[in-house]
């Protein structure tokens, strides 16, 4: 592509989904060709990292290779409406276009191409056409927000374009939530501030609402302090029950209008598509109904009209609002799993693992709570703490007389949304006064990719005050070579589905033996997770893995039931000297 042009044309996002890396490379090159167009092109080979770049990393449009899914391309093609965010996905197959384009645009596909006849002119128009059909829909966004905030109220086009959202629905079998929400007291704001500052915070409000909202969802002002939101491509509570925290947290703040502080409250009514009706008077009614209902309940807050999702997605938030208790009260602890030096059978260090002992349910898996932390940003919070209290353990290990035990802590990918990650790090690490050296940070790439410039910089900051780093779940997703060369990776860990194949999997057997020689290559050190079994333990050994991590040797296990292990341990070393 000629620089010049590039420079001049808009960059164009796209995310490839495709298991092999010889189409990613046809595509790249088609669409490289291109002069008038500035494509910067991701390839996503694994169903594993999908999640994760569609969470962490925007994107344009997403060519999908209709081999890519997880055994239903209609579900797969409804999982990338919700968690795409309404990008248009690009279907391509190597079946003509008339006997899978109906079926495939009727789920969700914006576009399809036929491998066979694919050439530079139609993967570059189809491309083309479906960006600018996303920047339209932009601006129709931002026409949507001059009516909302110039305080235009048209009902009939409200009813029109729930009409029209009901029919997508039913289409492509999925539901659908309306959100009817209403200022509580208005008129004593408006008698506080004066009228032209309430509806400025009115216009102000929508602003911070349209945010925080995904662009295939709608807001519109149907009254002179109401509000509905049609929320479109759910699937289950827990897709509404997102939509629902960020307007909730929106609606929870104060506004600020000219100057002065304006505390608000808000009722929010929710009615669902098919279950509290099919016709727009319908849902609007009930959840209308929801609304008053919501009344009852002092600040903001809001009810569900069907009471199954109500309880479903009241689970989610009561779940992530005892998780916010936990972290204060002292409910969370860590476990500790020991990693085993395959050289000496010695205990090299151990990976920190958090578990929450609830009042009520008891000890809460992991898997439970924590994508609600995830999701809620209660992870960022809750990994600090876990870095503190790896560092307290660590100086404590020290003192007992493991001074070289090495103390893991896994990273998550909202860690890299804190611009003050790095600053937060170093102060904990420096009110511990522990050894940095001993401090071991676990990552996946797919966490750095939000800004990958952005966590680049963190890592290197960190490496410099001491803190190594490992690349956790290697082999399962887009891990590349220029990131182990960029990054001051010290260790990668082989992910235990790798592992538990051994002796089942000839492929397997292989990925090992190249992760292996290539972090050595490399000077970099390698643990493999999820050992069980002394066949697994006897291969590893074999092809000269550092250190083992599994059940083989011992599970997760408290602070006092772990100084027993090392205790034991050191005394069998004493025996075989």
């Amino acid at each position: 592509m000629n620089p010049a042009s590039a420079s001049a044309a808009e960059k164009i996002r796209v995310l490839v989904l495709s298991p092999e890396y010889a189409d990613f490379l046809w595509y790249c090159g088609i669409l490289g060709a291109d002069q008038g167009m500035n494509v910067d092109a991701t390839w996503c080979p694994d169903l594993v990292d999908c999640d994760d770049l569609l969470s962490n990393a925007h994107f344009d449009l997403l060519l999908w290779d209709c081999v890519f899914h997880g055994g239903s391309e209609s579900d797969f093609l409804r999982y990338l409406a919700v968690s795409g965010r309404d990008c248009p996905v690009l279907a391509v197959s190597s079946e003509p276009a008339d006997c899978r384009a109906p079926a495939l645009m009727e789920l969700g596909a914006a576009d399809y191409l036929c491998k066979a006849q694919l050439d530079r002119w139609s993967l570059c128009r189809a491309v083309r056409c479906l960006w600018y059909r996303q920047q339209l829909g932009e601006v129709e966004q931002v026409h949507l927000r001059r009516e909302v905030a110039s305080g235009f109220i048209n009902r009939d086009l409200f009813f029109d374009r729930l009409q029209q959202a009901l029919l997508r629905a039913e289409r492509g079998k999925h539901r659908l939530a309306l959100l009817h929400v209403n200022l509580d007291d208005f008129r004593t704001i408006n008698e506080s501030v004066g009228y032209q500052k309430g509806d400025q915070l009115i216009l102000k409000l929508a602003e911070r609402l349209r945010e925080r909202l995904r662009r295939v969802d709608s807001l519109m002002r149907i009254g002179g302090d109401e509000f509905a939101i049609i929320v479109e491509k759910v699937e289950d509570s827990l897709d509404v029950t997102q939509i629902i925290r960020k307007v909730v947290s929106a609606l929870d703040e104060p506004v600020t209008v000219s100057g002065e502080r304006v505390a608000i409250s808000a009722s929010v009514g929710v009615a669902t598509y098919p279950e509290a009706g099919d016709t727009p008077e319908n849902l609007l009614r009930r959840a209308n109904r929801a609304m008053f209902e919501a009344k009852r309940d002092p600040g903001t807050s809001y009810r569900f009209y069907d009471q199954h999702l109500h309880i479903s997605a009241g689970y989610q938030l009561r779940l992530e609002a005892d998780l916010r208790n936990a972290l204060r009260g002292q409910e969370l602890e860590l476990y500790y799993q020991p990693r085993i030096d395959l050289a000496t059978g010695e205990v090299r260090g151990v990976e920190c693992l958090i578990r929450w002992n609830h009042p009520e349910r008891g000890l809460v898996n992991p898997d439970d709570f924590i994508p609600a932390a995830e999701r809620s940003g209660l992870i960022v919070p809750i990994g600090y703490w876990v870095i503190e209290q790896a560092c307290k353990r660590l100086q404590e290990a020290a003192e007992l007389g493991y001074p070289g035990l090495v103390f893991a802590v896994n990273l998550s990918f909202r860690q890299f949304h804190d611009r003050k990650m790095t600053e937060t790090i170093f102060r904990i690490i420096y009110n511990a006064n522990v050894d940095t050296s001993l401090l071991e940070l676990e990552l996946t790439e797919s966490a750095m990719m939000h800004d990958l410039n952005y966590a680049r910089r963190c890592l290197r900051e960190l490496n410099q005050l001491g803190v190594s780093f490992a690349l956790d779940d290697f082999g399962t997703g887009f891990s590349s070579l220029s990131n182990l060369q960029n990054l001051p990776i010290s260790l990668l860990k082989i992910d235990k589905s790798f592992v538990q194949e051994l002796g089942e999997s000839g492929d397997a057997e292989h990925i090992i033996r190249a992760i292996i020689s290539l972090a050595h290559s490399l000077q970099i050190s390698v643990v493999a997770e999820g050992v069980e079994t002394e066949g697994q333990l006897e291969f590893l050994r074999q092809e000269h893995c550092d250190e083992i991590q599994g059940y083989y040797f011992a599970r997760p296990m408290c602070w006092t039931d772990l100084l027993s292990f090392l205790e034991n341990q050191s005394q069998a070393a004493c025996l075989e000297q």
